[in-house]
């Protein structure tokens, strides 16, 4: 498959700059996989839409303040945007200059922060911070949220709230599991009392996931690396849920990708490992009957995730119908759910 077979034109107003006034408050657009059909609902219908046996996945990754302003020797401004942090002084990150900065250099961080650059990872740099306090005390004193770049107002304290899930616990992501943003303790709540299972795993969203694909044959992309936990009370989730009949239903690409990647081999295995699962159609669903997420970024790998999910030519259609109906997309925008197509 090329690039372009998931191209689409998006007018600029309907990229959501801030979230629904309530989580729960945003419009879900059903996509029936098997028959095409769509229906207009309202986020809350999932009350509905799911059935006592279901099991909800949730990642419960916890966005970092993953970005930090600074200047360089020179006194040139920089930007350094964390993408792994890999102990208590080392990270992986991005850093936005005029010029590259060179292996042994020193950047200074706003907030007298010093980091020192050790070296290249591949694209990413890794550096060191300087002084006794750890890399997750400074990032949270001194960094901002990591909003994408399609948001175009600077983080603030709401932002803070808002581009984190309410079940947010283990930090590590820098871009939040965006489809979870719609999830309210309430809802979480209704939803186990209708006898719907929720269970959790673990995958930190990388700075990747803004990343445009360079390619025009899709087979030539590589997937950034992605760092999940599946834990074992999850596997066994998942067996009884599928013994008894019931759906998995993935909040999130994020959510899917680590539970097809834990069962690469057939069946889920419990453990931590890295992924770089790139879904594109034809891919051969294990676990996944459902799917709740945003609307994605044109010709990016999670437009061709969905697409895989939902049938090329369903979701094709379900773009325009909810450009259309003027739905909002991206991160702050709303949701579909989506019903597995059958494989082909």
């Amino acid at each position: 498959m090329q690039l372009d077979d998931f191209d689409y034109e998006l007018p600029a107003e309907l990229i959501a700059q801030a979230p629904a006034a309530v989580r729960s408050a945003s419009r879900l657009l059903h996509l029936n996989g098997v028959t095409g059909e769509l229906h207009d609902r309202q986020f809350p219908d999932i009350l509905e839409l799911l059935q006592p046996g279901d099991l909800l996945v949730l990642n419960d990754t916890k966005v970092i303040k993953a970005r930090l302003p600074g200047r360089k020797a020179s006194g040139g401004r920089i930007e350094v945007l964390i993408e792994r942090v890999l102990n208590a002084h080392e990270v992986q990150a991005q850093v936005r200059a005029s010029k590259a900065p060179q292996p042994g250099s020193t950047l200074y961080l706003d907030g007298g922060v010093e980091v020192s650059v050790s070296g290249r990872d591949d694209d990413l740099w890794r550096l060191r911070f300087a002084g006794d306090e750890d890399v997750w005390t400074l990032i949270e004193r001194h960094g901002a949220v990591p909003l994408p770049p399609y948001i175009t107002h600077v983080p603030d304290t709401a932002d803070e709230t808002r581009y984190q899930t309410v079940y947010a616990k283990n930090p590590g992501a820098v871009a939040a599991p965006t489809a979870g943003l719609h999830f309210d303790e309430a809802m979480l709540d209704a939803l186990r009392e209708r006898g719907v299972g929720v269970a959790y795993l673990t995958l930190h969203v990388g700075a990747g996931t803004f990343q445009p694909v360079r390619v025009r044959e899709l087979a030539e992309h590589r997937m950034h690396s992605e760092w999940y936990e599946l834990p074992q009370a999850t596997v066994d989730a998942l067996h009884a849920t599928r013994a008894a009949g019931g759906r998995v239903v993935a909040v999130g690409t994020t959510s899917l990708r680590a539970l097809e990647s834990a069962a690469a081999n057939g069946e889920p295995v419990a453990g931590h490992a890295e992924t770089t699962l790139f879904v594109l159609p034809g891919y051969r669903f294990r676990i996944v009957d459902r799917l709740i997420t945003n609307f994605h970024l044109s010709r990016s790998t999670l437009l061709m995730l969905v697409s895989a999910f939902g049938g090329i030519d369903h979701i094709r259609r379900a773009y325009q119908h909810a450009i259309a109906q003027r739905y909002r997309f991206f991160s702050y925008g709303d949701a579909m759910l989506i019903d597995r197509a059958p494989e082909v």
